[in-house]
């Protein structure tokens, strides 16, 4: 009997389900968090008959085969990269990114990570940092002296500086795309890395086609949906529940066989 090997399968399937949609749920106020869905497939079958396999000399055939599935395993976990709500702030350095893009920072070890947490601070120097601390790439310098920050929907950052009503352009920022978004790896701190499967980054202005713009004193709130995963977590511990009962009917099936005299 294979039901108890089956069963414990799909009991490991619903724990990372479990774990899927309890990341979900912690990170529903994350700042630019995409919620992910565990994805499954089937396991290798056992075949008992083999479909087409002839049936009697007269050579008719058998319309069906008999293949005993040995159960159920992750094939991984995808991320829903649909655009999360917009929401207001007074900090000039709040920016969310309306449409497709990533914004790309400077890690420590001088390899680039990718982000839409539009949470930006300045740092000692004046850079324009994360809340790690990490400075976006492009860098802006900030200079003494600035009163207020102005960042328009492409990209261009410009500074007032005291008394003067003229602004100083200090730059624009820019944008990174993927083919695969899916493909990029979350390594915490609302940061990404670009991996084979997402393919390199492609550098882009916002406002270009297929890139989104720049929302200056907005954030991006995370995409996930409460109610939906609220749902998702009772149908993931009712599939539990029956995976467990029908670990407790074989069980039975068992005992009641060894009982036999």
């Amino acid at each position: 009997m294979k039901a108890l090997g089956i069963a414990a399968t799909g009991m490991l399937a619903q724990q990372t389900n479990v774990d899927v949609i309890s990341n979900n749920i912690a990170n529903a106020n994350t700042t630019g968090f995409k919620s992910s869905r565990a994805a499954f497939q089937d396991l290798v079958y056992q075949t008992m008959e083999r479909e087409g396999a002839l049936t009697s000399e007269q050579g008719t055939t058998r319309p069906t085969g008999v293949d005993i599935g040995l159960g159920v395993q992750p094939a991984g976990t995808v991320r829903l990269n649909t655009q999360g709500g917009l929401m207001a702030t007074e900090n000039p350095l709040d920016l969310a990114i309306d449409g497709r893009g990533y914004f790309a920072v400077m890690m420590p070890d001088g390899g680039q990570a990718y982000t839409r947490d539009g949470s930006f601070q300045l740092s000692p120097e004046g850079q324009i940092v994360t809340l790690q601390g990490y400075e976006m790439d492009p860098g802006i310098n900030v200079p003494e002296g600035t009163v207020n920050i102005e960042i328009s929907e492409e990209g261009t950052v410009s500074a007032f500086i005291e008394n003067d009503p003229n602004p100083v352009e200090l730059g624009r920022l820019t944008m990174s795309t993927f083919v695969n978004e899916g493909g990029l790896k979350p390594v915490g701190n609302n940061l990404m890395l670009a991996t084979t499967a997402s393919g390199d980054a492609q550098a882009a202005n916002p406002g270009d086609p297929g890139v989104g713009i720049v929302r200056q004193r907005h954030l991006e709130g995370s995409n996930v949906n409460i109610i939906q995963q609220i749902t998702d977590l009772i149908s993931a511990q009712r599939a539990y529940e029956m995976n467990s009962k029908a670990i407790e009917t074989a069980d039975q099936m068992l005992s009641t066989a060894n009982q036999i005299k």
